[in-house]
């Protein structure tokens, strides 16, 4: 891989974390911890927010595991093995890094 390619990589990849920092910060009010007032809202209401929050911690459990994925693929970068499979040692198609820009394995080792 090419100081080129690895350099359009690394913005793809701070892009898409200053994205998930914005997504994250967007989502703390819907984390935060439900009201339980009976009379402030009817037993459905607390219902349907309590399902909003469990699925925003979801959401903010797989935000955070995307982050820690692509920090260790900038730490690939910096040991120059970003774009090489980790198990075999192959090039990683560039379409697969294109989709996926944490991909760590290529396409024959991901699929086992």
């Amino acid at each position: 891989m090419n100081t080129a390619d690895l350099d359009h990589f690394r913005r793809l990849i701070h892009q898409r974390l200053s994205d998930l920092a914005a997504q994250s910060a967007a989502g703390q009010d819907a984390q935060s911890v439900v009201e339980l007032d009976q009379q402030a809202v009817g037993r459905l209401s607390r219902m349907d927010a309590l399902q909003n929050q469990a699925m925003a911690k979801a959401q903010q459990v797989r935000r955070d595991a995307e982050v820690h994925r692509l920090q260790a693929a900038l730490v690939r970068m910096d040991e120059d093995e970003f774009g090489y499979c980790e198990d075999c040692g192959d090039e990683i198609a560039r379409g697969r890094l294109e989709l996926d820009l944490a991909a760590s394995k290529c396409v024959s080792c991901a699929a086992g």
